[in-house]
This record gives C-alpha cells, structure tokens and sequence, in this order.
C-alpha cells in the first residue's frame, strides 16, 4: 500500500510538472493561439483527470512530445529560421481515432479557422456536456 501511495504522489507530481510547463510553453506563442491552447491544454487534463493506467501513460506521453516539440518551435533561432509553429496531421492517424476525438479534431480546426479579430472568441470546451 505504501508503494502504490508513492507511485501516486509522484504521479500527481509528473502531472503538474508537465501540466505548468505547457502554460509556459505557450506564453511564445501568438495571443489567439495561446489562448486556444491553454483552453485546450485545461481541458484535456480536466477529461483525463481519472483515466485509467495505461490511457495516462499514453496522455502524458504524447502531451510531453506536444511540450519538448512546441518548445522547440517557438525558439528564437528556429522562428527566425523556418517561422513555423505546429504540425500537419498524419491522415493515417484519423484511422485510430474515436467519433468523440474525430468530433473534438473537427471542433478544434473550426476554432482555429476563426476569421476573428477578437482572441476571446475561440473556446474549446468539452463537448461532452449536455449544451449542444
């Protein structure tokens, strides 16, 4: 029991590491797609707050990846250079998607096709809720 208390905390602690680090990562980013970012970031930690074992072993896999890759990107020297943020999907990917991540893909490219000037427009929430 002691163990599985330790895993627990040290756990919690990863999380909250690599969940602080994100909101850091995007303050480089343009006003708009910090914004959608940090919305974003908030919820899907909020959806995988219980998951079980393995799906946080894979969320926090891939949102350290998304971490190390933005923060590369929004580097300095690599803007100067390349003056790219992001990355193009793989189609193959869409193959192993659920409908609910299928529907909140197609609800996050909405939101970053906005033709807005105002910032506080875009809002990813989740679309699990009951007010659709």
């Amino acid at each position: 029991m002691k163990f599985f208390k330790m895993f627990a905390a040290d756990h919690a602690l990863r999380v909250r590491m690599l969940y602080k680090l994100i909101f850091r990562v995007h303050r480089a980013m343009p006003a708009e797609l910090r914004i959608l970012g940090d919305n974003y970031a908030r919820e899907e930690f909020k959806r995988h707050k219980n998951c079980n074992p393995q799906e946080a072993s894979i969320f926090l896999h891939e949102w350290t990846n998304y971490a190390i890759k933005l923060a590369k990107q929004t580097k300095p020297l690599h803007q100067a250079k390349k003056k790219t943020l992001g990355k193009y999907l793989d189609p193959k990917i869409l193959d192993y998607m659920t409908d609910e991540q299928l529907v909140q893909l197609y609800e996050l490219h909405k939101a970053t096709s906005l033709q807005s000037d105002d910032p506080k427009q875009i809002n990813v929430t989740n679309k699990n809720n009951n007010d659709r």
